[in-house]
């Protein structure tokens, strides 16, 4: 019996690859228990509870980026976040933790050092944040999901994907039954079974400029014979619709039929979905976030050498671009065979395997 803490949360990008892991964790050994450490405040406070998982809070102190009061108040707030999780740690006799950057990682990472207990730490980025870079420093082991993140003692392993991800990836290999299931997967939406069909997410909170560009593409669309799956994300204004060509829904919780029912799409460049996308062979058009550190330019890096994605900066991506290159390429289903065979051949579909082996190894040096 072997008593894990994962820490990570606040976007989708920390939390899937924290629970992919943890159902392995427990489908290897029932004896096997996982906490899950996160703030009160990410969508790991939804996801975590929902997957059987007890969540341990944790305060949600981002770094201060400037000298005010706040930056003052941060080095007691973040003591006081490592003697909480310290307590956890003795509380649940934790054996190791295993981080995933975010607000929650960087203080499990200094409480485990401190209290002499293994840390192993996943970077989904390509380019790490603050708190895996610390981490890193008192890691036993560290993941990566692309090759050139540069991060010391880093092993290549991939994202761990969601189960169902992988199961998807499974089932496409060669089976017989593909186009039959591709048809189901449509009509699950609402689509028609038979249409070539577009694929359209800015992540779990959405996409302002991919949103608002598609809308204003609807016909040019259309009157290419392109169905849209377009998830829009929780802050979006715009309103769900099913017609017989466009659906457009807020959330997805079935993104492995999302996946399926699509022969493209369109898409920021967080590492879960560049990762998700490559391991089942979904050829895409990258539109990475224009803010922050640039990080999502880096993620797509690799399946755009390889020659299963395009990259458009997201100024660029206007109703003029849909209509003049977007169509062509998803009207294009030579292109578009190559581009997911090279997509598929880029990615790594067993990253939970490959990370729960890291891990199992640090754990039997201990």
């Amino acid at each position: 019996m072997t008593n894990f803490l994962l820490a990570g949360g606040g976007t989708a990008g920390h939390v899937n690859p924290l629970l992919a892991l943890a159902d392995e964790i427990t489908d290897r050994d029932a004896n096997n228990t996982v906490w899950a450490l996160g703030t009160s405040e990410g969508l790991e406070t939804k996801l975590v509870p929902a997957k059987g998982y007890e969540l341990l809070a944790v305060a949600r102190l981002p770094f201060p980026r400037k000298l005010n009061a706040y930056a003052f108040k941060f080095p007691f707030a973040f003591l006081k976040a490592i003697a909480t999780v310290k307590r956890y740690i003795r509380l649940h006799k934790i054996d190791i933790v295993v981080g995933f950057g975010g607000y929650a990682s960087a203080p499990a990472y200094i409480a485990a050092k401190q209290l002499g207990v293994p840390v192993v730490v996943h970077e989904a980025n390509a380019l790490p944040g603050w708190a895996n870079k610390l981490g890193a420093k008192y890691a036993a082991a560290v993941g990566v999901t692309f090759a050139l993140t540069p991060l010391p003692k880093a092993h290549l392993v991939g994202m761990p994907l969601r189960k169902e991800i992988e199961i998807l990836v499974d089932s496409i290999a060669g089976s017989p039954d593909l186009p039959l299931a591709k048809a189901n997967a449509r009509k699950f939406f609402g689509l028609a079974p038979d249409s070539t069909t577009l694929l359209v997410t800015g992540g779990s909170l959405g996409a302002k400029r991919i949103n608002e560009t598609i809308e204003a593409s609807r016909k040019v669309l259309s009157a290419a014979g392109i169905q849209v799956l377009h998830i829009v994300g929780g802050k979006s204004d715009l309103e769900p619709i099913v017609s017989t060509d466009y659906v457009r829904i807020a959330y997805c919780d079935r993104m492995d039929l999302a996946i399926l029912a699509s022969d493209v799409a369109v898409s920021r460049a967080g590492s879960s979905t560049v990762s998700e996308f490559a391991a089942v062979g979904l050829p895409a058009v990258y539109v990475p976030y224009a803010v922050g550190n640039g990080e999502q330019r880096f993620n797509v890096a690799d399946v755009i050498a390889a020659g299963g994605g395009l990259m458009v900066e997201d100024k660029d991506f206007s109703a003029e671009y849909v209509a003049r290159d977007l169509v062509a390429l998803v009207s294009n289903s030579k292109r578009l065979l190559e581009m997911s065979i090279a997509a598929r051949e880029s990615g790594i579909a067993d990253g939970t395997d490959r990370l729960y082996a890291l891990v199992a190894g640090v754990l039997s040096a201990k």
